[in-house]
């Protein structure tokens, strides 16, 4: 298998695991939030997150050539918290690489 064909094969298989998470639909005030919007739309509809963390991680792939591991670039997961008062749950937004992948209640 080509190694180009191979990394659209893992590309897909981890996009897939990504869409796998429980995903929630949300009130903020009149609107309902779902993982469909981008950050943008978020915000602007329940204003700044009460928390925000972030992490880069490293890209490998395995070289077919030689069988190690190399780096071919890096992922940003942004994890955003809006607390949406004592009666209601925490909303969880999972942000990669710029796009919404899921709303959940925090646990």
């Amino acid at each position: 298998m080509h190694a180009s064909r191979r990394l659209i094969l893992i590309a897909a298989a981890l996009a897939g695991a990504a869409v796998a998470h429980a995903d929630e639909a949300f009130r903020c005030g009149k609107w309902v939030i779902t993982s469909g919007m981008t950050l943008g739309e978020i915000s602007s509809k329940c204003g700044e997150p009460a928390s925000r963390t972030s992490r880069t991680e490293d890209v490998h792939v395995r070289n077919r050539n030689t069988g190690l591991m190399m780096k071919t670039g890096q992922t940003r997961t942004e994890t955003l918290t809006w607390n949406r008062g004592p009666r209601a749950a925490a909303m969880v937004v999972t942000v990669v690489d710029g796009e919404v992948r899921s709303i959940e209640r925090k646990p």
